[in-house]
């Protein structure tokens, strides 16, 4: 990995989980090779963690990421020489680039190699899709989380792809039946329903048409509160989410605003509890992690129909067009006015997390890939 694996993020999030459930499904021991860490230490973990090295400001000039590029090829190549595991497993795009450098060159010929691309086919730029297109051409296989994304890359390599759908944190494994009404409770919301938005800040999330969609719920005269979750890593990032915030106040008023920041896993996954309807702006999803926390905490769940966001909601009554909102307003008007529908649907979402996306799916399809690879 090219990122520390304590630095949060849906990447890193996945790793831990697959490095966890595959060593307790016996039968491998698994390494993980990344920078140094924030702020654990290598014996926090069940696994074995190697760090190496990486300047974590190479972004600021491209030298400084020329040369950092070179230096992990270097300790990629030392910690692999070090250890010779049975099978190598890429999970990010920067680390397979730089073990491409090794592979297409010869190095490590005879040990196999998957890489997991989390993105979309079309979200790399050229000179990135031309060295993941020549490295993939040694890949055993190529693992992606939707079966839209194996569509994309279909057309651009010939490796065989397999489709293992993401899961999420075990903060979200088990099930509270009274989780909702304590969640009601402690919040103070009696009867009236929450509108859910949760996410880190970023572009792709598209915050700015969070005011927009809660003005046009408004506009159908719906009596309801927000309960907002970002993620906030930067300065910068506090200004943006204070004017996402003040953009949906401006509609419904400070005190239908329930406001939280920064949430460890546990807290989020309390927090779906409290939410009746989970919507999503975005206008870039590899896949919808968030949309499958809230399937599991049994929310409605309501989202841009982008990247594999649409296959992960599977239904399109539920999927909208930011720049139409009133499609998004108008379905949550009517599941609020058939109670027996809206219960249905919360149902159909949890149902569909439990046989796509937990945790034991996701483990046993990749330990299913690695013995099928290792014979």
């Amino acid at each position: 990995m090219e990122y520390p694996i304590d630095l949060p993020g849906g990447g890193q999030e996945s790793t831990k989980i697959l490095c966890e459930g595959v060593r307790a499904a016996g039968g491998f021991e698994t390494y993980v090779a990344c920078p140094m860490l924030l702020s654990s230490s290598v014996s926090d973990y069940p696994y074995t963690v190697i760090t190496y090295p990486s300047d974590e400001n190479r972004e600021l000039s491209k030298i400084r990421r020329i040369m950092n590029f070179f230096g992990r090829i270097r300790w990629f190549y030392k910690i692999i020489r070090q250890i010779r595991p049975d099978l190598i497993h890429v999970s990010m795009s920067e680390s397979l680039i730089t073990f491409g450098a090794l592979r297409v060159a010869g190095f490590f010929s005879d040990i196999p190699f998957v890489y997991t691309d989390r993105g979309l086919c079309f979200g790399y730029r050229r000179h990135s899709m031309a060295c993941i297109k020549a490295t993939m051409k040694h890949a055993r296989y190529m693992i992606t989380t939707t079966e839209y994304n194996a569509g994309l890359w279909k057309k651009v390599i010939g490796t065989p792809i397999r489709v293992i759908p993401n899961t999420i944190s075990r903060a979200f494994a088990d099930y509270d039946p009274e989780g909702r009404k304590r969640a009601k409770e402690q919040y103070n919301t009696g009867n009236i329903p929450v509108i859910g938005f949760a996410g880190r800040i970023s572009e792709e999330k598209d915050w700015e048409k969070a005011a927009s969609v809660v003005a046009a719920i408004a506009n159908e005269g719906i009596r309801f509160k927000v309960a907002l979750v970002l993620s906030v890593y930067e300065d910068r990032d506090e200004l943006i989410a204070r004017t996402i915030r003040d953009g949906i106040t401006d509609v419904i008023g400070k005190e239908n605003l329930i406001y939280m920041q920064d949430l460890s896993q546990k807290e989020i996954s309390q927090y779906y509890y409290l939410v009746d309807f989970f919507i999503m702006t975005s206008r870039f999803e590899s896949f919808g992690k968030a949309a499958v926390e809230a399937m599991s905490r049994k929310c409605i769940v309501l989202s841009t129909p982008v990247g594999g966001l649409s296959e992960v909601i599977g239904n399109k009554d539920d999927l909208y067009e930011t720049n139409r909102p009133q499609k998004l307003a108008k379905r949550i008007k009517h599941l609020l006015d058939h109670p027996d529908e809206a219960d249905a649907e919360r149902e159909m979402f949890y149902r569909r997390y439990a046989d796509n996306y937990t945790i034991d799916k996701n483990i046993e399809g990749h330990v299913r890939l690695y013995k099928e690879i290792l014979g």
